[in-house]
């Protein structure tokens, strides 16, 4: 594997640097306007079912489609994830509104097993950090990369008007209380990922019960366990969330967390 990030593949070719030339006018420069995605890559393979690669395209594919943009060479987007894929267990694929790919690679987070092992701490970001045109992955996340760095909570959880609860910075929450797992519904203004989707369907498939509902303060209080899911750190507990009327409690141990560990 690399030791570095040093090659990417953009517009057809595998290019050996960290530097990109965009023309000073390129839409995605001025104004963020690009779609991506971010895949893990499973025992090195596209077409392994967990590294959902359909999906991802899909993904892509509606994005380009809601805003009325060129469709890319697909052939190419997936030769360029085949030319990295030997380099870099995660790749992330953007797409421009003229249908030029640039796909990037990195590892996992070196921490990832701790974390998963013994959860994370989350603050609560204020209001005006949310994310444009929430049901797609732009390249405008400001808001996100704002209430993540001005904080030093280990993930931050972005809310709505009303304080209602509704993602992580990097990612779906999904909780556990009255023998029931929940997570925030997609009309509520939160991303539709791919992982979240594969769960929703693997415990509705198991017959496990699963509510989507708003999750209130009211709800967030009861509460037994808490997490963050997205499809490269796949199930992160969260242990505590400060907040500005106090700090809550989870337990990242939760016995039901192996239910979802499961499935990967």
């Amino acid at each position: 594997m690399s030791e570095k990030n040093d090659i990417f593949w953009y517009d057809g070719n595998l290019i050996h640097s960290q530097i990109l030339e965009l023309n000073i006018n390129d839409p995605g420069l001025l104004y963020g306007a690009t779609v991506f995605t971010t895949l893990r890559v499973y025992q090195n393979s596209l077409d392994h079912n967990l590294t959902n690669w359909q999906a991802h395209c899909d993904r892509l594919l509606f994005s380009i489609q809601s805003f009325g943009w060129q469709q890319p060479d697909w052939k190419r987007v997936h030769q360029g994830a085949q030319v990295l894929l030997p380099h870099f267990p995660v790749l992330r694929i953007t797409l421009f509104p003229d249908g030029r790919e640039w796909i990037t690679g990195r590892f996992l987070p070196p921490d990832l097993t701790e974390k998963q092992k013994n959860g994370v701490l989350c603050a609560i970001a204020s209001s005006e950090f949310f994310r444009s045109l929430p049901s797609h992955k732009t390249g405008n996340y400001l808001s996100a990369w704002l209430a993540k760095t001005s904080s030093e909570a280990q993930e931050v959880i972005l809310v709505d008007a009303i304080g209602n609860w509704l993602e992580t910075t990097t990612g779906n929450l999904l909780g556990w209380c009255d023998d029931s797992w929940w997570t925030p519904p997609i009309k509520a203004g939160i991303l539709p990922g791919i992982l979240r989707s594969q769960l929703v369907n693997e415990l509705q498939n198991q017959q496990q019960p699963i509510q989507e509902a708003p999750w209130s303060q009211e709800l967030v209080e009861r509460f037994e366990a808490i997490a963050y899911t997205n499809s490269v750190v796949e199930i992160i507990p969260i242990h505590t969330v400060y907040q500005p009327t106090g700090s809550l409690q989870y337990n990242p141990h939760h016995p039901n967390f192996q239910q979802i560990r499961g499935l990967f």
